[in-house]
């Protein structure tokens, strides 16, 4: 079962894909979030949650104070439960938010290659098995997608080789979490002070 964990939607059940989709447990999504809210970059965010699955990364920033959310997914059963999740969070947004949540069935790729406004928060999720190539290009075409201070959240399989980072996007630090990964990644141009990401689970 798929849930959001809080802000204005918490406890609210998501709908999952019958089979394709490897939802963020809540522990790993615990500890982005904690991290993201010492932060302070969710409120008024546009945020975007690429391989989206559920669309339970970016509807979770949703309901934690992100005003733009889009998802993207290109399988049409995970398209179907993005939009049925959407629908479900924005029924629970106060009325006088600003919140807009779009859902987009193309590939990662095609939308990435597409002008965009800036993203402040991306998530990137991709199936475990899709190739280094693929997630090359993917990275590659994120860099111009990305605001001045935006903070890109990569999860991949602990047991995979560590993704090459493209000139533009570099490491800011690992986690691990079991069998996933989690990477933390920055513009180069942006010199972050890692203290004010330090959170009781040692992110």
């Amino acid at each position: 079962m798929a849930r959001i964990i809080s802000g204005f939607a918490g406890s609210l059940t998501l709908a999952v894909p019958s089979s394709g989709t490897r939802p963020t447990s809540d522990r790993v999504r615990e500890a982005i979030f904690s991290s993201l809210d010492a932060r302070g970059v969710l409120d008024g965010a546009r945020v975007v949650d690429l391989y989206a699955g559920t669309g339970a990364l970016g509807l979770e920033a949703a309901s934690r104070g992100a005003t733009t959310v889009t998802l993207v997914d290109k399988s049409p059963q995970a398209t179907a439960a993005c939009r049925k999740n959407a629908a479900t969070v924005l029924k629970a947004a106060p009325r006088s938010t600003r919140l807009t949540i779009d859902v987009s069935g193309s590939s990662v790729q095609q939308f990435l290659d597409s002008p965009r406004q800036p993203f402040d928060v991306v998530f990137l999720d991709p199936p475990y098995e899709l190739g280094g190539s693929e997630l090359d290009a993917n990275l590659l075409s994120l860099v111009p997608r990305l605001a001045e201070d935006a903070v890109v959240l990569l999860e991949r399989s602990s047991r995979g080789p560590a993704p090459v980072w493209p000139e533009g996007l570099e490491l800011e630090r690992r986690k691990d979490y079991g069998d996933t990964s989690l990477f933390w990644l920055r513009p180069t141009h942006v010199a972050t002070d890692l203290t004010t990401a330090t959170n009781a689970d040692g992110l």
